[in-house]
């Protein structure tokens, strides 16, 4: 696959996508399911301890306070039968001051992995891809001879050790608006971590958060099935499930139906609507659009057993024997799905932002709770995590 030719730069200082989209990235994540400790080595099918009830008023608490940090809306909702919660705050839309609804579009970034991850493990339960074959030999010619042979199965747990990226983003509100109409085809992506000197580790031996596994995971999705990933989410999981507010958007930068506008606070503290984004630069990892409603019903299926076999699935709920992450902190990633421990609950699941959004499809593996946020901060520096935070507490609250 050749590279395009590099879409126009943005101008101003920028700084490397490891310093901040996948720090930021894996911050998102990380707090979701940050409280210590972190799970052992998860066995498949392990149960949670018995959830609490739902305490309604630390809910609402959860999502009401808008200044820390700074957001326009808000929404969280909770089911299994250990009971069912749903509250929104803010406004879809600051110009006409209307109330989120569960149905709202919004941008849900890295969530889109476990999409992803899913169709992919279809593939591998129809024995049209090996997980333990190597990426070189699905995608020939892409990534560099230097590198050494990568699985599948380390692209959907964080093990390849693929470098960082060397291409650029915008950091300034200012930059990030102007880079709103930028272009990146997977190609680009790619090239711009290929064109590195080295892996950083051994692939298989740590685990490190990156966008590019999931690149290159839909690529091999397109590889073996000679059709764009989105149609193979739309005609695998989206459809037959009923989603009718998930889409994988492509180059179209808009959020089309209801939706919860993004926005971003520009240096001189007003706020400007960034709804309208190309989300080129999330090929393959996080360029997804879903609703509080969808993912609900997409976590409950999962979790289930309804698009996957048995051992697919616990795929997904098992962690890389004998590997932490690169920090040496216990590893929180199996095959799409990541985990952690909160109030004694064990839960599994994917957070994920874009400029303007922040959003999490968490659940414990029994689905006695599962809950589905989204916010809409004007920062991204990492202060989303305080609401993150507080939902997460409080939806497993004693």
């Amino acid at each position: 696959m050749e590279p395009a030719p590099s879409a126009s730069p943005v101008s101003g200082p920028r700084t490397r996508r490891p310093s901040r989209r996948t720090v930021i990235g894996a911050a998102v994540a990380a707090a979701a399911l940050s409280a210590l400790p972190h799970p052992a080595q998860a066995a498949p099918g392990t149960r949670s301890r018995v959830v609490p009830p739902l305490d309604p008023k630390a809910l609402r608490a959860a999502i009401d306070d808008l200044r820390h940090p700074r957001v326009t809306a808000a929404q969280l909702r909770i089911g299994g039968p250990a009971g069912s919660w749903y509250g929104a705050s803010g406004a879809a839309d600051i110009q006409r001051e209307r109330s989120p609804r569960s149905d709202d579009r919004v941008r849900i970034g890295s969530v889109s992995k476990a999409f992803v991850a899913t169709v992919l493990l279809q593939l591998a339960a129809e024995r049209r891809v090996s997980l333990d074959a190597t990426v070189q030999r699905c995608l020939p010619g892409l990534l560099p001879d230097r590198f050494a042979p990568i699985t599948p199965a380390q692209l959907l747990d964080h093990t390849s050790g693929l470098p960082d990226s060397a291409e650029p983003e915008p950091v300034t509100p200012e930059e990030i608006v102007a880079y709103r109409h930028n272009h990146r085809t997977p190609g680009q992506i790619v090239a711009a971590v290929s064109g590195q000197r080295a892996m950083k580790f051994r692939p298989g031996t740590k685990q490190e958060y990156r966008g590019i596994n999931y690149v290159l995971a839909a690529l091999v999705i397109e590889r073996v099935t000679g059709r764009p990933y989105g149609r193979e989410i739309g005609s695998r999981i989206v459809r037959p499930l009923g989603l009718h507010g998930t889409s994988v958007p492509g180059d179209d930068p808009l959020v089309h139906g209801p939706r919860v506008h993004g926005y971003v606070e520009m240096s001189d503290g007003t706020l400007r609507d960034i709804t309208r984004y190309n989300q080129g630069f999330s090929w393959g990892e996080g360029e997804m659009i879903s609703t509080a409603h969808d993912l609900d019903r997409f976590v409950t299926a999962l979790y289930s057993g309804a698009l996957l076999p048995p051992d697919m699935l616990d795929r997904m709920f098992t962690l890389p024997a004998g590997v932490k992450m690169l920090d040496g902190s216990p590893a929180r990633y199996g095959q799409g799905l990541q985990t952690g421990e909160m109030n004694g609950v064990t839960l599994w699941g994917k957070s994920g932002w874009q400029y303007g959004y922040n959003s999490g499809m968490l659940a414990t593996r029994d689905l006695q709770r599962r809950l589905v946020f989204s916010f809409s901060p004007t920062r991204q520096t990492g202060d989303e995590e305080q609401m993150t935070q507080r939902i997460v507490k409080a939806a497993t609250a004693p």
